[in-house]
């Protein structure tokens, strides 16, 4: 088991975030956790700090840039090499078709999902790349391999995701650090309650029928990813329910 490494989580909060930081936690790692709910940012910090993980939390949205330059530059020296930087911050908004779309769901999607995955990397890669040593684990999506009805713009963000862990992977191929682009299907989380305003029937309708994965599926495999030895990269891991084959082909019970 790998030991002490300092893991950045963003939208630490809740659904595969808050997943990653428990696993994390039980690999032994030191967490930097953020999130815009500052109050839930404490309650984790108490749940894991109460288990023995030493954990900072950063109240911020990573849409807003200068808040992140800020906070990122206030830590203490000592928490200010990070080892493993988990982008999970997103989400999806609507599934309305491309030409009925809400542009400021667009808007909050564009900036949370590529933007704020973008300035995370720019403020975090650099220390990597000077200390030669560095793990970026990007939270990507199936639905950035092939666009579904009414994902258009989400499908797109995720496929913005996998350009940009590809293309950081190219421009980091001369360091020892390693990029990582996570893919998951159908993970019952939050993440359909989001997309659907807090439609919590609309949002359980999609997961009817199958055994989704969940948070902690996504964490098991960020972990692992993490822990490989220091001359293997795992560029990109797709993962699905047993009975999902792809966005389209999802088999479930009559």
């Amino acid at each position: 088991m790998t030991m002490n490494k300092i893991v950045l989580i963003t939208g630490a909060t809740s659904g595969i975030g808050l997943a990653c930081a428990r696993k994390f936690a039980e690999n032994g790692d030191k967490l930097i956790l953020t999130g815009r709910n500052e109050a839930q940012l404490a309650k984790i910090k108490k749940e894991l700090t109460d288990n023995g993980t030493e954990v900072t939390t950063l109240n911020f949205d990573v849409r807003d840039r200068r808040k992140a330059e800020e906070l990122l530059a206030s830590l203490p020296k000592e928490w200010q090499k990070i080892d493993v930087l988990v982008n999970n911050a997103g989400l999806a908004l609507g599934l309305e078709p491309e030409h009925k779309g809400n542009l400021d769901d667009w808007d909050t999607m564009i900036d949370t999902n590529i933007k704020g995955l973008l300035t995370m990397t720019r403020l975090v890669v650099p220390g990597m790349v000077e200390r030669n040593s560095g793990h970026v684990i990007n939270i990507g999506s199936l639905a950035g391999d092939a666009a579904y009805a009414g994902g258009n713009v989400y499908c797109s963000t995720k496929a913005a995701v996998k350009a940009l862990s590809d293309g950081l992977r190219i421009d980091v191929a001369d360091t020892a650090i390693r990029v990582t682009n996570l893919k998951p299907g159908l993970v019952e989380t939050n993440f359909s309650n989001v997309r659907f305003y807090g439609d919590n029937d609309r949002a359980a309708n999609v997961y009817k029928g199958i055994k989704p994965l969940v948070g902690e599926d996504i964490a098991d495999v960020a972990v692992y990813v993490s822990n490989a030895p220091a001359h293997v990269q795992i560029a990109e891991v797709l993962i699905l329910a047993t009975h999902q084959a792809s966005s389209h082909v999802i088999v479930r019970d009559p």
